[in-house]
């Protein structure tokens, strides 16, 4: 199916930025929208940005504005651009892949990447 791998997270000051990267491999042109996500601990995941192949875009309204998730390319990551971090945005963030893949449909979720806004 699709494989996703996150990179980029770490340590940053509020008000800093930060940019995380998604790439996947397997059956890229089979994927519908990809979507980053967030979860705390004791918390439910948190969809923060999603981005369809044709280029429509949705933010969650915590990070509207301040965030930015680039388009689908085939052979190159998707990316989130945090900037004006906050400390409420510390969560690990995780990477989604959505499509059909033989007439089935697939969510495909990356490892996780810790990112981390000190006050």
């Amino acid at each position: 199916q699709v494989r996703l791998v996150e990179s980029g997270g770490g340590l940053v000051e509020a008000g800093g930025s930060l940019r995380l990267s998604c790439a996947a491999s397997g059956s890229i042109m089979s994927i519908g929208s990809m979507a980053w996500h967030r979860q705390t601990p004791g918390q439910d995941r948190e969809s923060v940005a999603l981005v369809t192949r044709d280029g429509n875009t949705n933010y969650s309204d915590s990070v509207k504005g301040r965030f930015t998730i680039s388009r689908i390319k085939d052979g190159s990551p998707v990316y989130l651009t945090m900037d004006s971090v906050k400390p409420e945005d510390t969560a690990v963030y995780y990477c989604n892949a959505r499509g059909v893949l033989g007439g089935i449909e697939f969510n495909s979720w990356g490892q996780g990447t810790q990112v981390t806004v000190s006050s």
